[in-house]
This record gives structure tokens, sequence and C-alpha cells, in this order.
């Protein structure tokens, strides 16, 4: 008699173990545990939540809008691309070709957001894109640009390295602040990574006539100040500055060297930085 017991628990265990691996019945297979959610009696599963998709283009999406959506993002490719076509250059011991493609990267960086307001295509897509090409290309490829032309005037090679070490984890710093903080019309906080990436090519290409140590303490600066607090004046309010003023830079260049006036022209706008800010503090 036992033994036929066992051998009829046997069998009802052998049958509870084809259903239990056979796999879940047609009913329960649209229902699965959400992970991270506790469970209990009255509720031991739940439906799986399908994540809502956001589109990446807000508003009406007709044919004529995503055409203008796309040509604003090629512009952010193009930088992207042109960006990494200059670290290829700057690794073939061709700087000042490297920091020409970097010049290009700030047309196109400027070009993809004026593009997007006016074609009406801004979104939040299209901010998160624009701050990784700016990555790409100013925070990463203009240091490896700038660390070419260092090894290339006679600059320790440890130096450079620091330097540009220093311009891209300032870049990162900068970018990452500038996407969470409000914005002011007005005034950057701390210099802009394309306006910093700006200088610098510059350098590289009109090839300053000063020490290789006196070069790497200006990238180094111009590091710091993409991380500082001071207001430096956006582009839309220096060109409102008085005529007069613009004659200056010209008439320098005619004086002195056009090297040494790029230096003095940087120089200002750094200092102004300060100014502003010591001003902004006594009001």
């Amino acid at each position: 008699m036992g033994r036929r017991n066992t051998e009829t628990s046997r069998a009802a265990t052998a049958v509870r173990a084809e259903v239990l691996y056979t796999g879940p019945e047609p009913a329960l297979s649209h229902i699965i545990p959400t992970p991270g959610v506790p469970l209990n009696a009255s509720a031991p599963f739940q439906e799986e939540q399908v994540p809502t998709t956001i589109p990446l283009l807000p508003g009406e999406h007709t044919m004529a809008r995503r055409a203008r959506f796309a040509l604003v993002n090629a512009c952010t490719l193009a930088s992207l691309g042109l960006g990494l076509l200059a670290i290829f250059l700057a690794m073939e011991g061709e700087p000042k070709a490297a920091a020409g493609c970097l010049v290009a990267c700030v047309v196109f960086d400027g070009l993809d957001g004026a593009l997007a307001r006016k074609l009406g295509v801004a979104s939040p897509f299209g901010a998160q894109m624009d701050s990784l090409a700016d990555m790409s290309s100013f925070g990463l490829a203009a240091p490896v640009v700038v660390y070419a032309s260092l090894v290339a005037h006679q600059v320790p090679h440890a130096a450079a390295a620091l330097a540009c070490a220093l311009v891209a984890g300032c870049a990162a710093i900068r970018l990452a602040r500038f996407n969470v903080s409000p914005k002011d019309g007005r005034f950057f906080c701390g210099v802009p990574t394309t306006m910093a990436a700006a200088v610098l090519a510059l350098a590289v290409l009109i090839d300053l006539p000063l020490p290789g140590m006196v070069v790497l303490a200006g990238v180094a600066l111009l590091a710091f100040a993409m991380v500082s607090s001071f207001p430096y004046a956006k582009l839309a309010r220096i060109l409102r500055l008085p005529p007069w003023l613009w004659l200056l830079p010209v008439v320098g260049a005619l004086v002195l060297e056009p090297q040494m006036m790029f230096v003095l022209v940087v120089a200002t706008y750094l200092v102004s930085g300060p100014i502003l800010w010591v001003r902004a503090k006594r009001a």
C-alpha cells in the first residue's frame, strides 16, 4: 500500500512539473512582475508598463518641419565630424589644418542654434545633441589640437598634457553647468566653451610669437575662466558696442603685430569678467 501511494505521489509530482515547465498559460502570458515594485497577496502580478515614447520634434510632424529639423541636426553632426577630423589631423602632425577644422566647428555650432530658432524646430533633443557635439569638438578635439601645437613648440609633453586635460575637464564642467542653470540673455556665467575653443584654434592658426610656457599658462587661464562665475558678455551684446571701439583693434593691428593685437583683445575679454563681477557686487 505504501509503495502504491509513493508511486501515485511521484506521478502527481511529474504532472505538476510538466505543467510548470511547459510555459505560462495563454491568459497570463502578457502579465509579468514589475521590477522594483513589491508584490502582495491581493495583487501578486502587475501588467508590464510600456515606456512612453517622447517625440524628438515637438509639435506638428509635417514633412517640411521634419526636413528643417534634419537640416539643423545635420549642422550639429557636421560640427561633430569636423571635430573628429581635427583630431585625426593633429595626430598626423598638422595642427594648423586641425585648427582650421575647429574654426569650422565654431561656425556650424553657431549655425545650428540660429537655424533651429529661425525655422521653429528648437527642441530638447537638439539642445542635448548640441551639448554632446560641443563636448566632442570643443572639450576633446580642441585640447588634442592644442597639445599637438604645444609639443611642436618644444613644450614638455607632461606639462602640455596636464594643461590640455584641464581644458577638457573644465569644458565638461562648463557644459554640464550650462545645461542645468537658468539662462541669462545678457551674460554667460564663465567663458563659453565655443569661445574658448575659437580662441585656442585661432592662437594655433596665427602661431603666436610667445614662449611655449607663456602659451601654456594662457591655456590654463582660459580653462579656469570657463568654470569661473564671472559674467561675460554675449556676442549680441558685444556687437552693440560703439563703432569707434571696433576701430581700436584695427588700428592696433596696424601699429603692432596682428598676433599681439589678438592677445590684447583676448586678455581684455578675460579681464572684463572680473570687472563686471566687481561692479555688480558694488551696485
